[in-house]
């Protein structure tokens, strides 16, 4: 375990309110962080995805890079492009 990993851990154990953000953000990383490996394995650029949104690509970069409130169908729309569908679960 690194000393990240252990730090994080550790915090969990005695912060609730560390353990909650922390996940919520993580999440949130994890939204933009797929959505960016999709676009790159579909060989397109921001801008190429921007322009087949009709966006910017700064809106597509906050996307990627920021993208803890995304609304659903700005998600949808995005994995359409790429030729994707989006999975929701609840667990």
């Amino acid at each position: 375990m690194s000393d990240l990993q252990q730090y994080v851990s550790e915090r969990k154990a005695v912060d609730p309110d560390f353990r909650e953000d922390y996940e919520e953000g993580y999440q949130a990383f994890k939204i933009g962080a797929l959505l960016r490996q999709a676009r790159e394995a579909s060989g397109l650029t921001q801008e190429e995805i921007a322009k087949r949104l009709h966006t910017k690509k700064s809106a597509i970069s906050r996307i990627e890079n920021h993208s803890e409130d995304i609304k659903l169908s700005t998600l949808e729309r995005f994995a359409s492009v790429l030729g994707r569908k989006v999975e929701v679960s609840i667990i």
